[in-house]
């Protein structure tokens, strides 16, 4: 509830106005872009269905919006006045401005956003249904996204959910168009890539895609929204560039407990979640489901070319895109990736394989943090380990949880072999490299983290990289380098600036990154400092 004083302060920002009662003033679906603190008569929030459900009320002294508003996103829920009364009405730009310059009212409202996304999720206020099956690859793949992007859906299960051919045969849709995403607005997609469905829910609506950037940040990991934060908190006009979903690696994580500050451990979606979401509150700008294709760095303004052939411009760019997880070197792993083979161990992968055994390809920290996170839920955790140990590559403390916990095995010196299965993963073959003994067991799920590979082929040889293929920096640019790339200032080359004036390389992407959190985290904000000394060049 505001006080009349903070009331007060917020009213010279948007303009009172009478409402009556049943008028509709924000539409579900609509663009986020306004706000409304009530001062008389009652604000109800409506969900979109037939049976019309009131979501919430809000009487004299409580305001509106949700997450939507920070990222201008459509909304999920109509908002319709419950009676007559007075409102003050309050634009998106100018509601962002307030919170960037009144630390009083930012706090209230930060707060109040993130819980209602938070229980607009957990009660399932969704303008998205997916039609799929657990045993179908890319029905995990829509699920995470949305997810990880923080849109709340709701899952049909073929194999389990009644009413669910009623839905195939009212949309025209045969089991071979599974995975399917329905909206509210009755648009269908079949099996769609990412970006399909980030313009069907209208993810990048408010976001112009012609304007000239301080700075384009390629990546929302920690690294880019490192970046991002503190770029768009020093005043720069920022551009994130994400081809799925906040977060990187880290967003993938089930725990992080060695990150500073959190003494609890913080699940990478959540850590994610706030950080992009406070990247917004300072105006920083997150487009999702475009992936990079190509770095224009021949002239200047860089142009960055993304997965619709749309060209960013940018005076500077930072590319913080990462590393992946090495692919298991096995035939027919594509046919089980997402079906029996994940890259990730969260809530949603738990799920698919309570009370079965497990395998966990891997021996850093990623991999101890799934083996302790899926050993609550699974049967066993088979750790398979290619080295002699742990010790070398894994944080103590995690070493000490995995010896104790008495579900997870480990298997040193071992490889895994085979993965056979029909249209599911069904068994799993290793083999021990000191005897040359091979097993067979019947397991389902594999979770693979191992080594990582640089995310640097869309660079297309604009950049100097290393004999791995990750971005050198700074002093880590050689001579020859520099004049392949035909450097043209009098200066070397900043601290993380790459062989080209004014592109940076962040976090994992990085040659010589420490691949961790933390450090990816402060290199975002390093470079920041070198991005203005840039600009004023």
């Amino acid at each position: 509830m505001l006080t009349p004083a903070q009331v007060a302060r917020i009213s010279p920002h948007g303009r009172r106005r009478h409402v009556e009662q049943g008028e509709v003033l924000v539409q579900a679906g609509e663009q986020t872009a306004r706000f409304f603190v009530v001062l008389a008569g009652r604000i109800h929030v409506v969900r979109p269905t037939a049976a019309e459900e009131i979501v919430v009320s809000f009487s004299p002294g409580m305001f509106t919006g949700e997450a939507t508003m920070l990222s201008g996103r459509r909304g999920l829920a109509q908002i319709r006045a419950g009676a007559d009364g007075e409102v003050i009405e309050v634009g998106r730009d100018e509601l962002l401005a307030l919170i960037q310059t009144d630390g009083e009212l930012s706090a209230i409202f930060m707060r109040a956003f993130i819980l209602r996304r938070v229980e607009l999720i957990a009660r399932g206020v969704s303008d998205v249904v997916v039609l799929g099956s657990q045993h179908c690859q890319g029905t995990l793949r829509i699920r995470e996204f949305l997810t990880r992007n923080g849109h709340p859906h709701t899952m049909l299960d073929l194999d389990r959910d009644a009413g669910v051919q009623e839905l195939l045969d009212r949309f025209h849709v045969s089991a071979a168009d599974i995975p399917v995403v329905i909206t509210c607005s009755e648009v269908v997609l079949r099996n769609p890539t990412n970006q399909q469905i980030a313009d069907a829910l209208g993810f990048n609506d408010a976001i112009d895609q012609t304007q000239v950037r301080d700075l384009v940040i390629v990546g929302a990991g920690p690294a880019g929204l490192a970046a991002a934060v503190y770029g768009a908190s020093e005043g720069l006009d920022v551009l994130v560039v994400e081809s799925t979903a906040p977060g990187g690696q880290a967003g993938a994580s089930s725990r992080i407990e060695n990150y500073l500050g959190f003494p609890t451990g913080i699940a990478g979606l959540d850590l994610a979640a706030r950080a992009t979401n406070q990247a917004q509150k300072f105006g920083a700008q997150l487009m999702i489901g475009s992936g990079a294709r190509r770095l224009g760095c021949d002239r200047t303004p860089y142009a960055l070319e993304i997965g619709d052939g749309q060209r960013l411009p940018a005076r500077a760019v930072i590319i913080a895109t990462g590393a992946e997880y090495r692919r298991l070197p096995i035939d027919d792993l594509p046919r089980f990736e997402g079906a029996g083979v994940y890259y990730a161990a969260t809530f949603m992968e738990a799920q698919l394989c309570a009370g079965e055994e497990v395998v966990v390809v891997g021996a850093g920290n990623s991999a101890g943090q799934a083996a302790v996170f899926l050993a609550q839920a699974a049967r066993r955790v088979h750790m398979v380990i290619r080295s002699a140990g742990l010790a070398d590559t894994m944080s103590r403390y995690l070493i000490r949880r995995i010896e104790d916990h008495p579900a997870i095995v480990r298997h040193v010196h071992t490889e895994i072999v085979s993965l056979e299965g029909n249209g599911h993963l069904e068994r799993v073959g290793w083999r021990d490299n000191q005897t040359g003994r091979l097993e067979t067991h019947g397991i389902r799920h594999v979770f693979t983290m191992t080594g990582a590979v640089p995310s640097t082929h869309w660079l297309d040889s604009c950049l100097a990289l290393d004999d791995k293929g990750f971005i050198k920096t700074g002093p880590d640019l050689f001579p020859e380098d520099l004049a392949t790339a035909r450097w043209p200032l009098a200066r070397a080359p900043h601290l993380l600036e790459t062989s080209r004036p004014g592109v940076f390389a962040i976090g994992d992407v990085r040659s010589g990154s420490l691949k961790r959190v933390a450090s990816a985290v402060g290199e975002g904000s390093i470079a920041i400092a070198a991005v203005h000394r840039v600009l004023h060049e």
